[in-house]
């Protein structure tokens, strides 16, 4: 069984941007409380992921490579996708992942950490903002059906 162990932070400043971005689509053909069933299609790669627990830092996640082609067609059966760059930053040994979303979403700039256990040390950039892992409002499951936009 796979686990995720994942910190979420809000971004500040633009020092991330010089890294390269990758365009991702995604969307979600199930969303329940507990779980998720998501297709993202991420430049020419495609993914089915599977995503259960109702702990915002640490789940189980099952992620399964599919041709590119399949995941553009599993994208026409979700009601809403999410558009988001993807700029994966290296910083002292710390591998970061910081999505700038678009569409509905736009303004919103979010960069997760994957641990191998809930409290591993890890370095933090200065451009690393608030904490916002137990917000389940940031969980894309959450920002495809309320996105950024519409909050209040």
């Amino acid at each position: 069984m796979g686990i995720e162990i994942e910190r979420k932070f809000l971004v500040r400043g633009d020092d991330w941007r010089r890294y390269a971005g990758v365009s991702i689509r995604q969307g979600y053909l199930a969303r329940e409380r507990d779980y998720s069933v998501r297709v993202r299609l991420a430049g020419d790669s495609g993914t089915v992921t599977i995503k259960s627990g109702t702990d915002t830092l640490k789940r189980s996640e099952f992620e399964y490579a599919i041709p590119a082609v399949d995941a553009a067609e599993l994208l026409k059966l979700c009601r809403h996708t999410i558009e988001k760059t993807r700029h994966v930053v290296d910083v002292q040994g710390t591998r970061w992942e910081v999505d700038e979303f678009g569409g509905e979403n736009a303004g919103l700039v979010v960069a997760e950490v994957e641990l191998d256990s809930e409290d591993q040390a890890f370095h933090k950039p200065s451009w690393i903002g608030e904490e916002v892992t137990h917000d389940s409002r940031y969980l894309n499951s959450e920002l495809v059906a309320r996105p950024f936009n519409t909050w209040t």
